[in-house]
């Protein structure tokens, strides 16, 4: 998400400066690779980039065939093979060993427009949507139609198709949304192969810290460098200010434990964590919270002190179901042997990224199989009607 709005802003400053300008989009892989679907890097006509679609090692390539892009005014679509033994002859020796399948557009004109408008439609409130892109792999040669169509969970639409039925691409994308994962459909349109990449866009991370010490702004930092929005709340005045947390994407509210809620809007990607140091104001949050289909919540502190505050909510006659025990986490974190602030943030933001992306946190290297699920990622041969 981040990414795409950060292109966004770049494009619009390109636009005013009278720059030229192409989006790459990567739009399936096989293998492994650094950047997975989804990835996307601007770059203007004087060589300045946005985004990546690689480890670095792409881009040089990428820069040169979106000049041709931009001049042509037509689309391209590249093929990365870094399985090949031979790639050191691109310069990039990547090793990855997987082929990379990167959709280069133009930004030029009406099409431009239409381009940055779904992106832009995507970004604008918190929601899940479908980006819909079409490309052909089996003859380069061809039409690539591109990023065209976006559907949202709330069934607002923007865009146009000029190939396939606008009921399929809508059911599909409405799937991709209902089941959270981004698809790849093969279709026959006559003599022509076009496959659908359906692409999950998810909304920022909204993550609310409660407590505003100096242990928060660490973990406030981190979450601004991944692009998550963050809300900060404190009951103390002198705590809770601007001054403290002037990264752009948070927000600080003095605020009273049982309003909180006036504060922030609780969806899927909304993720608390109760580190203000005062165990009632921390519990009397987490009486709020337990009202609330909550993702996850973190409570900073020993063993001792989560287990102080299950104790009390039992004494309340407030009894734990199994889906609010799985959101809790106290204490809170990895366990990576933090001992400093910045430590300590590190281990809450890599649990709080393990839960929302259901990952085992074991070491890499003790993973058999393939770091990225390659089910998600086979094109699925279809067929449909023309229009």
């Amino acid at each position: 998400m981040q990414e795409i709005i950060s292109i966004i802003k770049a494009y619009q400053q390109a636009v005013t400066e009278g720059k030229k300008t192409a989006l790459a989009t990567v739009v399936h892989v096989e293998g492994s690779s650094y950047r997975r679907p989804g990835a996307r890097m601007l770059i203007t006509e004087d060589a300045e980039i946005t985004g990546s679609i690689s480890g670095g090692c792409l881009e040089g390539d990428a820069f040169r065939k979106a000049l041709h892009v931009i001049l042509s005014n037509k689309a391209m679509l590249v093929t990365y093979d870094t399985a090949d033994e031979d790639d050191a002859k691109f310069g990039m020796g990547l090793g990855c060993q997987g082929v990379i399948q990167v959709l280069i557009e133009p930004l030029q004109g009406e099409r431009g427009t239409a381009i940055i408008e779904l992106l832009q439609k995507a970004t604008a409130s918190r929601q899940y949507a479908s980006l819909v892109t079409f490309f052909s792999m089996s003859d380069k040669k061809a039409p690539q139609y591109g990023s065209c169509y976006l559907l949202t969970e709330k069934n607002e639409t923007i865009g146009s198709l000029s190939v396939l039925s606008k009921d399929v691409i809508e059911e599909e994308a409405r799937q991709v949304i209902a089941q959270r994962k981004s698809s790849f459909k093969k279709y026959e349109i006559g003599q022509q192969e076009i496959i659908v990449f359906t692409e999950l866009i998810q909304p920022p991370v909204s993550l609310v810290v409660v407590g505003a010490g100096n242990d928060v702004i660490p973990v406030v930092k981190m979450a601004e460098m991944l692009g998550w929005q963050s809300t900060v709340l404190d009951g103390r005045p002198m705590y809770a200010s601007r001054e403290r947390f002037p990264m752009p994407s948070c927000q600080v509210f003095h605020s009273k434990a049982d309003q909180i809620l006036e504060r922030v809007q609780i969806d899927a990607r909304t993720v608390f964590v109760l580190m203000s140091h005062n165990y009632n104001y921390d519990l009397a949050v987490l009486k709020v919270l337990l009202n609330h289909p909550t993702t996850y919540i973190g409570v900073l502190g020993p063993h001792k002190k989560m287990k102080m505050m299950m104790d009390e909510l039992t004494e309340n006659g407030i009894e734990l179901t199994d889906n609010q025990k799985e959101a809790i986490h106290g204490p809170v974190g990895l366990h990576i042997g933090a001992e400093t602030a910045e430590e300590i943030a590190v281990s809450i933001i890599a649990e709080i990224q393990a839960k929302l992306t259901s990952t085992d946190t074991r070491p890499l290297k003790e993973k058999q199989d393939a770091i990225h699920r390659r089910a998600d990622l086979v094109i699925e041969s279809t067929s449909s009607t023309a229009i």
